[in-house]
């Protein structure tokens, strides 16, 4: 099947980021996708970074979702939300999961905050798979699948082909300018990106905003870690690739051994 992951820049406002959304759903479907994933809280972006966050509260989410359930639904493309959740223990971030129907499936909390977070959201405490036509996938967001493999461990033991990972590094003011996918001498990103499909042996689905400077490309990885597509550096676009499902056998995954790590019986 088809998959896609959009890297669009840093929206304005809430509307803007609905637009560059609606956009980038239309030209993934046109080019044969089944689903479409964005960055990490890209509605209306991440807050503790360098550029401002229009606000968004409970009403800006129920029309942002409304706008991409409609969208979903008319352009026959399934949609891996990138947003703010808006719940009554506070502000979190999610990956909401909206089917090519429209019908909203649920949504994944990012559950490991990055310490620079925490003043600003408060992390969920579930976690779930999804599937869309035939794949069975999970989600870990940015900080989760960079530094807390077990995040995607957990979806490919429980039959998880791949895990979309929203994720934003980077900034549109400073910073450094790869060329080379993986340089030695890099942000140690995409090395991990390449270890959480290699040793689960599915496909990993990395998504960045489309920074001037990135530090990590937006990119496809495949079950034996290499890095199958990527967009190039600081430019915005819609990734589309072919995934097959069959090659993603889970293998490693599956013979993970935890009671292997007992506690040594005292005495």
């Amino acid at each position: 099947m088809k998959i896609a992951l959009a890297s669009p820049r840093v929206a304005t406002s809430v509307d803007d980021g609905l637009q560059n959304i609606e956009r980038s759903i239309s030209e993934a479907a046109a080019r044969g996708a089944e689903i479409v994933c964005f960055p990490e809280a890209y509605l209306p972006g991440l807050r503790g970074l360098d550029f401002e966050v229009p606000a968004f509260d409970r009403e800006q989410q129920a029309r942002a979702l409304d706008a991409v359930s409609r969208w979903a639904r008319m352009h026959g493309v399934a949609v891996v939300l990138g947003t703010e959740w808006i719940t009554d223990a506070g502000r979190q971030i999610a990956a909401v999961v909206v089917d090519a129907s429209g019908e909203i499936q649920g949504a994944q909390t990012k559950n490991q905050l990055d310490p620079t977070e925490e003043p600003l959201y408060v992390p969920g405490e579930t976690r779930r798979l999804f599937e869309v036509n035939g794949l069975t996938f999970g989600v870990a967001i940015c900080h989760e699948g960079f530094r807390y493999p077990e995040t995607v461990r957990w979806a490919a033991a429980r039959g998880a082909k791949l895990v979309f990972h929203p994720h934003c590094t980077g900034s549109d003011r400073a910073g450094a300018s790869p060329t080379q996918w993986g340089a030695p001498d890099g942000a140690y990103y995409e090395k991990a990106m390449m270890c959480r499909g290699l040793e689960n042996t599915i496909y990993f689905a990395s998504v960045n905003y489309a920074f001037r400077h990135q530090e990590s490309a937006t990119s496809v990885i495949g079950p034996s870690g290499a890095c199958l597509a990527h967009l190039p550096y600081g430019q915005e676009g819609v990734l589309v690739h072919d995934i097959d499902l069959d090659a993603a056998t889970g293998l490693l995954a599956s013979r993970y051994a935890p009671e292997r790590y007992g506690e040594p019986v005292p005495g």
